[in-house]
């Protein structure tokens, strides 16, 4: 089996290499059987990988432990779904995964554009190609999923596997690495058609148009996995918190930053002819950033709960990332003519300045983000001294930046395109500023001191205000025309411009997870040292100690603690914080249990017992405000990028018409 495995690496490899040759040369000498030909290949290497990784999954879950991949990530005890998820848990597994899903865009960017875009198409399965051969050889030899484990002395096989690391068996993490994945890949294909636009000097915006849907979904893939992640962290790693500046998070943060600039920007190009250069930068950042995210995990040049054991491919991925970067520098410099604007900005006052200004912050942000996770490294080459950049660095830098963005993004649905009057922005702005204003004057007068959170719950209420209105103002036309009620008359508003409603839901969801955000300037902690009978209290709640308990399974043996929860001497929830120690990998780790609120979580983990004789139970509990409006954030996002996707009722009732005027031409020219 692992002898099928490498073969099929090693083929895919091979017709990789086949398909950019083949793709350049058919282009180059007027060939369109080897371009086919190269576009054929394509769909070898997505079954050839197909078949590599089912070969490497069901080893994982039988438990062939003849592979060094199985046996340091998988065992016998562990659940199916697990075993699964060991599949990308590792380095060379996640790096075949990397492999596989590019495998299956590429081949799915091949077949949607078979009869499309025929000068441009050699080009854009030459880039995937490219990319495709880079993660193929880094499979087939410096980490290769299938190398037997080598043994000796009489034994002829491992009788049991290391497991996925405790800290990977969670739920999310079946999710989250996969989601990350699909967005690291997936602005592959954005990139290439930008590039092959770019080098065919392709008219109009075609490719724009043929890769934003694209774009939004990878983008939503990113944007999941990002959020899937800071479930995991704020669930798993004890500490109560959901994202903590770590690098590799922010290396996951980096693309979606720029993509977010990206889908703003872009629209400029397709509404005045704007900002054309700008985009072609912001594509190619997102594209390089999502390799730099790949190298940062594997490379071993950071610390992280989240990177995989130092490895020797960091090299490989510098060398990429160098000609890639450098070729892309020169293509866009040598088209600088083609990329002339149509048009120019008119005024400040003005969605075009708005957008502008919205993608300068976002840039000085992914900067920020950029030079604290790389600084460490820098600061080691140079003076031989690793200086790390702690978490409260970050928030002093995204923190007023943030706050700038959340204004934006309530200013541009009150502004208009080219030019704004002084008396039309006094008219759009006054019952939103006011909301804003008049809840921060209610926090203050209740007692909230803190200047960031009180400017955060401001800005919330003036940006859900503007969305709403939006809504409203929509809506209302349209059932006073139709006699339709308010709700339905809102889903048809969004149904006849879905991308511009959609995005709306998706800035209504960023005003939530800004509220659970912003819930953070008032978390209580408290760590106490109790045994069985025992109260402690944090905040409003009175805690007390029913019972420690413990016991084994096949995989783990854990040791629970039995914490009753009262509010005002009223019973109202029992939790259950445990700690376990794995069997196989003699890794501890915690199990947090959590009481869930919209106003607050109560939230507990049970951090070990006192090693000083009296076996005390360490006990860490958190109160955690509004943290909930994170992952309700979470959901409408992806409602909203979901509403993004669909087709706009306008655009399918134009597409409609073409068709049947066509059907009618042709049938008149047949008779």
């Amino acid at each position: 089996m692992e002898n099928l495995g490498s073969l099929a690496i090693l083929l895919a490899l091979c017709l990789s290499g086949y398909a950019i040759l083949a793709s350049l040369v058919g282009k180059w000498r007027d060939k369109p059987l080897l371009v086919l030909s190269a576009e054929r290949a394509v769909y070898g290497i997505w079954a050839l990988l197909t078949i590599a990784s089912g070969i490497l999954v069901y080893s994982l879950i039988t438990g062939d432990f003849r592979l060094a991949y199985v046996a340091g990530h998988s065992n016998r005890a562990m659940p199916v779904f697990f075993k699964f998820a060991a599949w990308w848990g590792g380095m060379e597994g996640s790096l075949l995964l990397w492999a596989w899903i590019l495998s299956s865009y590429s081949a799915l960017v091949v077949f949607t554009n078979r009869f499309r875009f025929r000068d441009m198409m050699p080009y854009v399965v030459a880039i995937l190609m490219a990319v495709q051969c880079f993660f193929l050889l880094l499979i087939s030899f410096p980490e290769n999923p299938f190398q037997v484990l080598a043994v000796g002395k009489g034994i002829t096989e491992v009788p049991d596997g290391n497991g996925l690391n405790p800290l990977l068996q969670y739920w999310a993490m079946v999710i989250h690495p996969p989601m990350l994945y699909l967005g690291y890949v997936g602005f592959v294909v954005p990139f290439a058609f930008a590039m092959g636009s770019l080098i065919t000097r392709q008219p109009g915006d075609a490719w724009i148009h043929t890769t934003r849907r694209w774009t939004i979904l990878t983008w939503g893939f990113q944007s999941a996995g990002i959020l899937l992640g800071a479930g995991w962290a704020y669930a798993v790693l004890g500490w109560g918190g959901y994202w903590g500046w770590d690098p590799v998070e922010n290396a996951s943060l980096l693309p979606w930053i720029t993509a977010t600039a990206f889908l703003h920007s872009v629209m400029m190009q397709e509404k005045k002819g704007m900002m054309k250069v700008w985009n072609m930068v912001l594509i190619s950042a997102t594209f390089f950033l999502c390799i730099f995210g790949t190298f940062l995990t594997r490379s071993g040049i950071v610390g992280s709960v989240h990177a995989f054991a130092q490895s020797p491919i960091g090299k490989y991925f510098v060398a990429f990332l160098a000609i890639g970067i450098a070729a892309t520098i020169y293509l866009i410099l040598d088209r600088l003519d083609y990329l002339k604007s149509e048009a120019h900005l008119e005024s400040v006052l003005s969605r075009e300045s708005s957008f502008l200004f919205n993608n300068l912050i976002l840039l000085a942000s992914c900067f920020a983000v950029l030079w604290g996770t790389i600084f460490p490294v820098i600061s080691e080459a140079v003076t031989g001294e690793k200086i790390s950049v702690d978490a409260p660095f970050y928030n002093r830098v995204n923190v007023p930046i943030g706050l700038f963005l959340l204004f934006l993004t309530g200013v541009g649905p009150l502004i208009a395109w080219r030019r704004s009057s002084i008396e039309s922005l006094k008219k759009a702005f006054l019952w939103p500023s006011l909301l804003g204003l008049s809840v921060m004057a209610a926090l203050l007068i209740a007692g909230v001191r803190h200047f960031y959170a009180l400017m955060s719950f401001g800005l919330c209420a003036f940006v859900l205000a503007t969305i709403l209105m939006e809504f409203w103002k929509g809506s209302r036309a349209i059932a006073a025309k139709t006699g339709q009620n308010l709700l339905l008359a809102a889903v048809e508003l969004t149904h006849r411009n879905t991308r511009r409603y959609g995005g709306y839901i998706v800035h209504m969801a960023i005003v939530f997870m800004f509220i659970g955000f912003t819930g953070s300037a008032f978390n209580l902690d408290s760590t106490n040292e109790v045994r069985v009978g025992d109260k402690f209290s944090i905040g409003r709640y009175e805690l007390k100690v029913r019972d420690l308990l413990d016991g084994d399974n096949d995989n783990y043996a854990w040791r629970r603690a039995v914490i009753d929860v009262y509010i005002g001497g009223r019973q109202v929830a029992t939790l259950n914080p445990e700690q376990r120690v794995y069997k196989a990998s003699r890794q501890s780790t915690s199990e947090v249990s959590i009481r869930r609120r919209l106003n607050e979580d109560l939230y507990l983990n049970f951090a070990g017992v006192t090693n000083d004789g009296r076996n005390l139970a360490i006990i860490q509990s958190y109160v955690f405000p509004l943290v909930s409006w994170i992952w309700i954030g979470f959901v409408t996002l992806l409602f909203g990028t979901a509403i993004c996707l669909i087709p706009s009722k306008v655009k399918m009732q134009y597409a409609r018409t073409e068709v049947v005027g066509y059907v009618e031409r042709h049938a008149a020219v047949t008779k």
